[in-house]
């Protein structure tokens, strides 16, 4: 029980502050809630956590705008949340994180066979189907992608990125989920909105995720359901000859223990395919070894950082939902 009074009281102190404010109301009144703490402690560890618990309050109708209504309603209907809890997966598919991979990907030999390992929706596997806008210390850079894209991603850029001209050409893409959702589909719609965590600061997310869920429903990018140890391999042998394999990634190995995310990283490091992973430092802690610090958010949206690493190599600090993206010397 101890660990997730820790892990809601965390959340409440170091994730929500700036971001959502009445997330960061419920995880306070849940860390010192001993009952809702009990029911969580007899949950699977991974089925544990606070974007679960209000992702599913809120896609069953749930009040949360204070914590004595979340409190008496998540009680009264607990069996109903548990439900949802155990069924669905904090499978948050933020387009965003496609302006901090777009200039990797884009160094890159050209066309690309585009694999995503938690891919949700198959959202991220689409970065050529959005608009880019850039700024750097010297203000607006030229936009990139299709004029007509209804996804529009702003992204701060510093550091020598090497921004393109253009988005990658991407001749084949699909992607392995556990739990493939269905971009057409109401129900997988409303579940993905409903991870996207209340507030005003949080609107644009929720009107790009809407925007990315009409454009991938209109041509949805192949998503096979299966455990990506058992798969990638299988996906990177079907890229088509003349295509560069790459593998992406972002926010899913933490839901892997140590042995799972080695054993991923060898099959990837030793197949043709490259390997672009976006994951908090300690995933993979060598990937942040020695790096200087991440830069700070003058505006006050992030407080954590991920590592962006090509084949092992760490080339940027970028922030979770896309807001910016430093790269290393």
């Amino acid at each position: 029980m101890e660990d997730v009074l820790r892990w809601y009281r965390s959340f409440a102190e170091h994730e929500a502050p700036g971001n959502s404010p009445q997330y960061g109301v419920l995880a306070t009144g849940v860390a010192g809630d001993p009952e809702l703490i009990g029911r969580l402690a007899a949950m699977p560890r991974l089925k544990r956590q606070p974007n679960l618990l209000f992702g599913a309050v809120r896609f069953l109708g749930g009040p949360i705008d204070t914590w004595p209504a979340f409190r008496e309603w998540t009680l009264a209907h607990w069996d109903r949340v548990a439900a949802v809890m155990i069924e669905r997966r904090t499978q948050t598919n933020e387009v965003g994180r496609c302006a901090t991979l777009l200039p990797a990907l884009a160094t890159l030999p050209q066309p690309l066979a585009l694999i995503e390992v938690g891919a949700s929706a198959g959202l991220c596997l689409q970065p050529d189907r959005y608009r880019y806008r850039y700024r750097d210390a010297r203000g607006e850079l030229p936009p990139i992608g299709p004029a007509e894209s209804p996804v529009v991603l702003d992204c701060r850029l510093s550091g020598p990125v090497p921004v393109p001209e253009e988005p990658p050409a991407i001749a084949w893409r699909a992607g392995i989920d556990l739990n493939p959702l269905n971009p057409a589909d109401p129900d997988d719609a409303r579940w993905l909105r409903c991870l996207v965590w209340p507030g005003e600061r949080q609107r644009p997310r929720a009107e790009r995720l809407d925007a990315a869920l009409r454009l991938a429903a209109a041509d949805p990018p192949p998503v096979l359901r299966g455990d990506l140890n058992e798969t990638v391999a299988e996906l990177i042998d079907r890229a088509p000859l003349g295509t560069t394999p790459v593998v992406l990634h972002s926010a899913v190995l933490m839901y892997l223990d140590r042995a799972g995310r080695d054993a991923f990283a060898r099959t990837v490091l030793d197949s043709p395919a490259h390997w672009l992973c976006n994951e908090s430092p300690g995933v993979y802690p060598e990937h942040a070894e020695g790096l200087p610090p991440a830069p700070k958010d003058t505006a006050g949206e992030v407080r954590s950082h991920f590592v962006l690493a090509l084949d092992g190599r760490p080339i940027a600090w970028t922030a979770p939902h896309g807001q910016f993206a430093h790269w290393l010397g």
